[in-house]
């Protein structure tokens, strides 16, 4: 069933090593390794995220990942201190207030990779 089925994440990125470095080191995930296929994963919570190489890099203008935090002030603070720059909005439907937008039940706050991939932290409310 794949409802029990491990999940993995395929992130595309331009310069593999470039991208490694950032998830490793500004956002802290766990590498596992190089992959024989000539990927990268990550373990992140009970799921593994993988980057692999791809010349063109990401053309999505949505949101690739989001990480479900306890506390997205303390979350965005530790994040910046490591360099992470946070994205801001000023649209009907979507401003965000020290970067982080309500919406519906949930906080949410958006960066972006070294390639180019939207990411998201986002505090459920309820």
């Amino acid at each position: 069933m794949l409802g029990s089925a491990p999940l993995t994440t395929m992130l595309p990125v331009v310069d593999l090593d470039r991208a490694r470095h950032f998830y490793q080191d500004r956002l802290g995930l766990t590498p596992i390794g190089d992959t024989a296929d000539g990927k990268f994963a990550f373990q992140c919570g009970g799921a593994t995220l993988a980057l692999f190489p791809r010349p063109g890099g990401t053309k999505a203008e949505h949101t690739a990942v989001s990480f479900r935090v306890h506390d997205i002030a303390a979350e965005i603070a530790d994040l910046e201190s490591r360099g992470v720059v946070f994205e801001d909005y000023d649209l009907p439907g979507l401003k965000t207030v020290g970067h982080v937008c309500v919406l519906g039940s949930e906080k949410a706050a958006w960066f972006k990779d070294t390639e180019g991939n939207y990411l998201c932290i986002h505090e459920d409310l309820a």
